[in-house]
């Protein structure tokens, strides 16, 4: 096979990456492979403890199709045994343990999801238990033996619980030693992930070094922010954008982002050129977000419906134009006053759209709040408002619902 030159490849791989280790190692490999016309062995290891993939998790995913389409071979590791110890990466405690029915059911949700990122007609998709599961217990204390105690409480996650005395579980420091060992069965020249792996990237180098193997390479990405700009997107934050979601609830998402992460959202999610990059930016952060959401939304579903998330968006929300959908609150009777109303900030609550009358009385102060099909602002919080089924209440642009009364 014919490779592109080295600095085109490389050109190619630092896009959205944060570390190469050692750098200079990759191009020594990227050199021996275009002469000898043999692809390199790119790892990627995911452990199947959950089923809904977000854009956070496609980030070394789309490095890995990079390697794909620069020629090289895509090795996806299924950790079916790895996810049953559970990986202690940035965590401050101990994951829970999932049956081995739980990761095989979620490796198959887990394949069909990551097959919208990589090419896995062309990938070699091993699991991890293939060779974990014919180990005997002198072959685990072998392995073990070639890692020291100190060497794991060098991991952060392993040393803040360490001063903190927070258990850690002896299985727990299992799994780099077993990412590692996975690095050696399929004889990895790569291995992709973010930067909160490098511990057992490193090790994955030792281990192939005493087993006389050549040493792998570590090209590790960033950990990308999620809808609220500051922390790493995930599920559990709720600050997440799946893959699997409905275009416009993709959309409504993508369009709360800061604009301070666009220019890492752009980098790492999407084909566009830098240079292209900056001129987006440049111009009206809306715009900018509306073309990230819909390059987005279309690789994962296609160009209509992305188009038409967008201009229902444009239509609901960005011109506050009537919702498609209004979710319908019932309210008794019997909390109004005889004459059929009730005080502004004390309807707002009763309809769920705050928390309280005291939250209700600052979203009134503030102008927020508003009822009917037009609008109506509502002035006061003592405001008499008549209840009548069908009334619409709105506070801000993205809270807002059909009252239904009922005996």
């Amino acid at each position: 096979m014919q490779f592109l030159p080295v600095e085109e490849q490389l050109a190619v791989i630092r896009r959205g990456v944060e570390k190469i280790v050692p750098e200079q190692e990759l191009a020594e490999k990227l050199k021996w492979s275009r002469e000898s016309g043999i692809p390199l062995r790119v790892k990627y290891g995911i452990d199947p403890t959950g089923i809904d993939l977000h854009l956070g998790h496609t980030v070394p995913m789309r490095k890995m199709r990079q390697f794909q389409e620069l020629g090289h071979q895509a090795v996806i590791i299924i950790g079916n045994y790895t996810a049953l110890v559970g990986d202690p990466s940035g965590r401050d405690e101990t994951r829970a343990r999932l049956t081995a029915e739980q990761v095989e059911a979620n490796a198959v949700d887990y394949l069909n999801q990551v097959g919208k990122v990589i090419d896995l007609e062309q990938a070699e998709v091993v699991r991890n238990g293939d060779w974990f599961s014919k180990m005997n217990f002198a072959d685990i204390l072998e392995l073990c033996s070639k890692v020291t105690v100190a060497q794991l409480l060098t991991r952060d996650d392993f040393s803040k619980r360490y001063r903190e005395e927070a258990a850690i579980y002896l299985h727990e420091c299992l799994y780099p030693i077993m990412q590692a060992w996975d690095s050696v069965e399929i004889k990895a020249d790569i291995e992709l992930g973010g930067t909160e792996q490098l511990y057992s990237f490193m090790l994955a180098r030792d281990l192939q070094k005493d087993q006389g193997l050549k040493q792998q390479v570590s090209v590790m990405s960033p950990i990308l922010v999620g809808t609220d700009g500051v922390r790493r997107m995930g599920k559990s934050l709720g600050n997440y954008i799946g893959i699997s979601e409905a275009p416009y609830e993709m959309m409504k998402k993508f369009m709360q982002l800061s604009d301070d992460s666009m220019p890492m959202f752009y980098e790492l999610l999407t084909d566009f050129p830098l240079e292209e990059v900056k001129t987006i930016l440049q111009g009206h952060p809306k715009e900018a977000k509306v073309q990230l959401a819909k390059t987005i939304i279309t690789e994962y579903h296609d160009a209509a419906e992305a188009e038409e998330a967008a201009q229902r968006w444009q239509r609901e929300i960005g011109s506050g134009g009537m919702p498609a959908e209004i979710p319908v609150v019932t309210l008794s009777k019997s909390k109004l006053n005889e004459d059929g109303t009730l005080p502004a900030a004390n309807l707002l609550k009763e309809a769920g759209l705050c928390t309280s009358t005291s939250e209700a009385r600052r979203s009134i102060q503030q102008k927020g709040a508003k009822m009917g099909e037009e609008k109506i602002l509502i002035d006061a919080h003592d405001q008499a408002i008549a209840v009548e089924s069908g009334l619409l209440l709105w506070v801000g642009r993205k809270r807002f619902c059909q009252v239904e009364l009922v005996d």
